[in-house]
């Protein structure tokens, strides 16, 4: 796991919105760039990026929060909506870093967070890129083994490392030895909070509604949406099913889709070097 020490120039912050801490770490200059990342346990956002954020930082300022109820954030999250919360608070932050527009790049829990904030507010977004975002398809399939495995962590006996170590070896990654030790383990010990076992942000929804407002194939704004976006998909991937590239790719008018071969659902931390080239040259502009 990549800490500050190791990124010397990456400033951190706690910054209210709504009444609620966000912890934000940022590092570079030019046009900002939100990095919002995924909702496994023990995730937050420098971990998420941690091969990605300094690259990035060359040619953008790199917004890195740890999403609500997550790391340092203000634990806690509406789960009647928990994708409008998420993109509530997120607006909110850009508001208090007074950004009326701003590139988003989400990952899973993260990703279905900005395409939500797009397609509420497409004014506040320029480009948009998606890693194996969720919600996607949610109410027209069951959940996959991977995706299961995640929501019941904090289930049964509760949080354990081993539970957690066979969520990231076996499905979060194609290729579990990419995975070094060190990071299960400050992923466990973020994930026994003792705030977030009370209150784990991520379960299953409780009503048919809920989990109605978790499917964005069944929102109509979908294919009405002007913001430009690029689509990462691991072909491997055991959380999130790949087929939901091909349903973004189908209802957004603007949206490219690169299905990345040999890779699960941690694109951008299995593929880095990929992912970074793929990610800035897009947000250019450049295709």
């Amino acid at each position: 796991m990549t800490t500050h020490a190791e990124l010397p120039s990456m400033q951190t912050d706690l910054i209210e919105v709504a009444g609620k801490e966000i912890f934000v770490a940022e590092m570079g200059d030019g046009p900002p760039v939100l990095l919002l990342h995924g909702g496994g346990p023990g995730a937050s956002g420098v971990s998420n990026y941690a091969r990605n954020i300094a690259e990035l930082a060359k040619n953008y300022r790199v917004i890195v929060p740890d999403l609500p109820g997550y790391g340092r954030s203000t634990k806690g999250l509406d789960l009647a909506d928990p994708f409008g919360s998420l993109a509530g608070a997120i607006r909110g932050l850009m508001d208090r870093l007074h950004l009326d527009r701003a590139h988003l790049v989400g990952n899973s829990y993260g990703g279905a967070c900005a395409l939500r904030l797009a397609l509420d507010t497409p004014d506040r977004v320029d480009r948009m890129v998606l890693m194996g975002p969720g919600g996607i398809g949610t109410t027209r399939a069951l959940p996959t083994p991977g995706l299961t495995c995640l929501l019941d962590y904090y289930k049964g006996d509760g949080p354990s490392r081993a539970k957690l170590e066979k969520f990231i070896r076996q499905y979060l990654v194609f290729n579990a030895a990419d995975v070094p030790d060190s990071v299960i383990d400050a992923r466990y010990k973020d994930s026994i909070d003792p705030e977030v076992v009370a209150a784990p942000p991520l379960r299953r929804p409780k009503s048919l509604g809920a989990l109605w407002r978790t499917d964005f194939t069944r929102d109509s704004r979908l294919s009405r949406l002007g913001v430009p976006t690029l689509v990462l998909w691991g072909a491997a991937d055991q959380v999130n099913r790949p087929s939901g590239g091909r349903m973004l790719a189908e209802r957004m008018p603007h949206c490219d889709l690169y299905e990345v071969a040999n890779t699960g659902h941690w694109v951008q931390f299995e593929r880095a070097g990929l992912f970074n080239r793929l990610c800035a040259d897009f947000l250019a502009g450049r295709r």
